[in-house]
């Protein structure tokens, strides 16, 4: 028989989540609940595919019959192993990926940038559990948590070996508690362990600061969930009101969220072009056109970037360096370059699959590889990005004392922009 293509879950279409790190069960569990196939209600009539379920089959069975410790023995867990194994065999480590309906209604939330727990956003890279970014005002991002550093201990546990799903569950949990991580920097092989108290965390997806004795503003986009580029829009209003010498459009750990939020947010700086190109399973390319009606189009520009920046907030990153709009100065971006679309599945988990691959204007690949700066800028050890929230209690002369080298130097080229009377282009 023909087996329909499953929609996508209306609710969650056009996502694109590096940040669903967090939520990614990539368990190596083997075995399959038995009739799995029949409650997916499409069976194959293929002979290889046959042969594959009933070997999936067997080993469900042995396991089921034979395994000592009876109590581990649970079905929706095998399951669950299972449909992760699955996933994790395509080798899209940390985007396509399998959730269980509670990830399911996270990853919900989220895109309503509403957060419980420590605020952290974690992948699965190389066998060990990575911190992709801190989200900001969170307890992952006060206690220090910097993008690259390893979790290797939950709460005194030896997490090596745990699928990712194991380690949310073990970090996440009721506001008010608190939960010990063990936290190694592969940079220097140093540990250290902060016990943070979880919360509920609400996002400010823009906020934006003139900084002191300049004429030039710090704009920061923390995240793309639903409503960002409507926020920008309203922040860029009262920032015309007073025109500005240029700003500084700051992506540092930002994990992403929603296409249609980062076709709207870099369509505020451009007034030509296009956003980025889709790439299709058979190589074929299409344009996602800049929508009209930016409102700093012409405004002198720098955006800065580090490893934290991820998901759209790449796809705005390579939209202004190939439009010649910015200089991108900081450091390398995650590399998220996938379109990845939700599949419901029976019980309310969902398959992640990545479906398309997003390219630069220009057609270049981010996929695994990130994008470099103009100009490759990096934080002193131990520093960490400033805010505009707490720029706000600065005097000039604090503000260039600072440590966050990426920022000054983005305001020195702003500044130098506007001696020379000409805009900076990215090349």
């Amino acid at each position: 028989m023909n087996c329909p293509q499953r929609n996508p879950a209306p609710d969650i279409t056009r996502r694109l989540r590096t940040r669903g790190a967090l939520r990614l069960a990539l368990a190596l569990i083997s075995g399959i609940v038995l009739g799995w196939v029949g409650a997916m209600g499409c069976a194959s009539t293929s002979t290889q595919e046959e042969r594959d379920f009933r070997l999936m089959s067997q080993a469900w069975g042995l396991i089921e019959r034979h395994y000592v410790d009876r109590a581990a023995v649970k079905p929706e867990e095998l399951t669950y192993g299972a449909i992760s194994g699955m996933v994790d065999a395509l080798g899209d480590t940390g985007h396509s990926a399998f959730l269980t309906p509670a990830m399911v209604k996270e990853l919900k939330e989220m895109e309503r940038g509403e957060f419980k727990g420590i605020g952290v956003e974690i992948q699965m890279k190389d066998d060990r559990v990575v911190i992709v970014a801190p989200i900001d005002d969170s307890p992952a991002q006060r206690a220090g948590l910097r993008p690259g550093e390893i979790i290797i201990k939950v709460k005194d546990q030896d997490i090596a070996g745990w699928p990712i799903s194991r380690v949310v569950e073990q970090i996440t949990g009721p506001a008010g508690t608190t939960v010990a991580l063990t936290i190694e920097d592969p940079r220097t092989e140093r540990t250290r362990q902060v016990v943070l108290r979880r919360a509920d965390i609400k996002v400010r997806a823009v906020t934006w600061l003139r900084l002191p004795g300049t004429g030039v503003i710090h704009l920061r986009l923390a995240t793309f969930d639903s409503g960002t580029t409507k926020e920008l829009r309203q922040a860029l209003t009262q920032i015309r009101r007073a025109p500005a010498r240029g700003l500084i459009l700051d992506l540092r750990n930002n994990p992403g969220g929603v296409l249609d939020e980062a076709i709207g947010v870099a369509s505020q700086f451009l007034d030509h072009g296009n956003v980025m190109l889709v790439k299709d399973a058979r190589g074929r390319t299409s344009p996602v056109p800049v929508e009209k009606g930016g409102l700093a189009t012409q405004v002198p520009l720098t955006v800065l970037i580090n490893a934290g920046t991820a998901s759209a907030a790449e796809i705005v990153t390579g939209a202004l360096k190939d439009g010649h709009r910015a200089v991108l100065v900081g450091e390398k971006t995650f590399g998220t370059g996938t379109v990845l679309t939700p599949y419901q599945l029976a019980d309310g988990s969902a398959l992640l699959l990545a479906i398309e691959e997003w390219l630069t204007p220009d057609g270049r690949s981010y996929w695994h590889k990130g994008i470099i700066p103009n100009l490759e800028v990096a934080l002193p050890a131990g520093a960490t990005p400033m805010q505009p929230a707490a720029e706000r209690e600065l005097t000039a002369e604090q503000l260039h004392a600072s440590e966050d080298r990426q920022l000054l130097q983005a305001l020195a080229l702003l500044q130098k922009t506007d001696a020379n009377g000409t805009a900076g282009q990215g090349e």
